[in-house]
């Protein structure tokens, strides 16, 4: 099964003038990372690109994710649904979303940021708004080497939970750590929330 791990990064954000709350098809893409591990490869693509981006995902069996049903996915959608590429109906391909996994066992989200320090000992140094800085700064160099950090700690935290089968996260409630388990082998489903999105 080919397997890819992705994030987006946007020029703008539901707050900016113009755009509005799930406005999903007023967000343009400024970088997508992707780790392709049949190719053993990270890469990073910018909006112009986005039929070769295309092209990636149409071939993908698995998307691995961090947030993606909430934001990655209903983006790419809409630039999809204008392309010619078969096979790009994302919600249809087999989808671990690790957040959407963690809040449905644990009740709560958690920060990529805050789950990647618990878990693998490192944190992001930047925030999402940061990338929407350095795109109109025009620091696209920065802006791919966050996006790709942010795909790069997305696959380590699968790639530990295939091995110990368990994620520490912090608890709101209790401010005790965790041990948050869930089946990664299966298709994270649509939830209704979701289903006004597509």
């Amino acid at each position: 099964m080919k397997t890819i791990v992705f994030d987006i990064e946007t020029q703008n954000f539901f707050t900016d003038p113009a755009v509005g709350w799930n406005n999903f098809a007023a967000l343009r893409i400024s970088a997508v990372g992707v780790y392709d591990y049949e190719a053993d490869a990270y890469q990073c693509f910018e909006e112009h690109e986005i039929n070769s981006v295309a092209e990636l995902f149409s071939q993908s069996d698995r998307l691995i994710g961090f947030s993606m049903h909430r934001y990655d996915i209903p983006v790419l959608h809409h630039y999809f649904k204008s392309l010619p590429h078969p096979n790009l109906d994302l919600w249809q391909k087999d989808r671990v979303d690790l957040l959407d996994e963690i809040e449905m066992v644990a009740g709560q989200r958690v920060s990529l940021s805050k789950l990647a320090e618990l878990n693998l000992g490192v944190s992001k140094e930047y925030k999402g708004a940061d990338a929407i800085t350095f795109y109109k700064e025009g620091n696209i160099d920065k802006l791919k080497e966050y996006c790709l950090k942010d795909v790069k700690l997305t696959k380590e935290l699968y790639d530990l939970y295939r091995k110990q089968k368990y994620f520490l996260v912090p608890d709101r409630r209790t401010d005790e750590v965790i041990k948050v388990t869930f089946n990664v082998d299966r298709i994270s489903p649509i939830t209704e929330k979701y289903a006004t999105l597509f």
